[in-house]
């Protein structure tokens, strides 16, 4: 990002909007990229404009789109706040101004941490839970008639895409400043980033019920990308979980709709490709894994052609269990 600044600084011409909307933690705008932007010689707020207005998606949202999202826009100045929000009205139905850039960075920040911290909530209720022989998908359900301040969130085997993993320690970086410790945002990090072990000892647990073990099992996972019926697999929990049956010993492979081979990310480089998804398929594994949960899956016939189902993401919901399906 401050890379890019520098590029953008040596470049900057008088009333010039730069504008940054990658998630960052508070200061980045107006001390950070204004440093940079200043350099040469032009003024914020005087020279050029500055402000910060977050990026807000959700990939295959059908309800919302990047016109109909509210926007929020923090300015160096009143006039940099004025001229960032006449920019991005024209562009999206309602804007959201706020006093500075710092309050816009810390907006974003909350939303995704809000998510984050939650959905460690429901992973941590989920494992105990089931140790307890509790589906915590009907306690969602139940809890969840409540109309007033109860909003579901759902568990799941991890947390995939580029900014709830990833965003949240921005802020836990930047508090180390203040002499200030982020517990519950660590805390909610440890928890979320554990799932991908949960999932695959229930794996385990599942292969012994039925005499056999993990190093001598073939097993398929459903589902590459970090959520349904997306092509993205930034951070997906399911490439966490193919490399840890790899090293113990499994052989795996995949299948998404979405996403013929794996690429080389940061982290992994699995080099697969998906296989077809078959009854022929479905009866060469020993275990098939629901770690994504894309529409298009039948889940009836890989209930009914696989010889286990380990399901993290409620998918079958329904469906009867003749004795091959195990929850995680």
């Amino acid at each position: 990002m401050l890379n890019t600044t520098k590029t953008v600084a040596r470049r900057l011409r008088r009333k010039q909007l730069v504008v940054l909307e990658s998630t960052t933690y508070p200061g980045t705008t107006d001390v950070d990229m204004r440093e940079i932007l200043e350099a040469p010689g032009l003024k914020a707020g005087e020279d050029f404009n500055l402000a910060f207005s977050p990026e807000r998606e959700d990939s295959n949202n059908k309800d919302y789109s990047t016109s109909t999202i509210p926007k929020i826009v923090g300015g160096y100045t009143n006039n940099c706040l004025k001229i960032a929000g006449a920019l991005y009205s024209t562009i999206v139905k309602k804007t959201v101004p706020v006093s500075s850039t710092r309050v816009a960075e810390a907006a974003k920040l909350l939303e995704n941490i809000y998510r984050a911290v939650n959905i460690a909530m429901v992973n941590e209720m989920k494992i105990l839970f089931d140790k307890m022989d509790i589906d915590i998908f009907e306690v969602i359900d139940a809890a969840k008639t409540k109309p007033f301040r109860f909003q579901a969130f759902y568990p799941g085997p991890g947390l995939g895409g580029h900014c709830i993993p990833i965003d949240p320690f921005y802020l836990t970086w930047k508090a180390r400043e203040y002499d200030f410790h982020t517990r519950l945002i660590e805390l909610a990090g440890e928890i979320n980033t554990s799932m991908p072990y949960y999932v695959v000892e229930k794996i385990t647990g599942a292969l012994n019920s039925k005499k056999k073990t993990l190093p001598s099992s073939k097993i398929l996972v459903l589902g590459l990308a970090y959520k349904k019926d997306i092509d993205d697999t930034r951070e997906s929990p399911s490439l966490k979980i193919i490399e840890l049956l790899a090293e113990w010993g499994a052989s795996v492979d995949f299948n998404d709709p979405y996403i013929a081979k794996t690429k080389k990310m940061r982290k992994y480089d699995l080099r697969k490709n998906s296989v077809p998804l078959t009854e022929k398929t479905l009866k060469n594994y020993d275990c098939v894994v629901i770690a994504t949960d894309h529409s298009c899956y039948d889940y009836e016939l890989i209930l009914k052609h696989s010889s286990l189902v380990v399901d993290t993401r409620n998918a079958t919901k329904g469906l009867e269990n003749n004795g091959k399906l195990v929850k995680a």
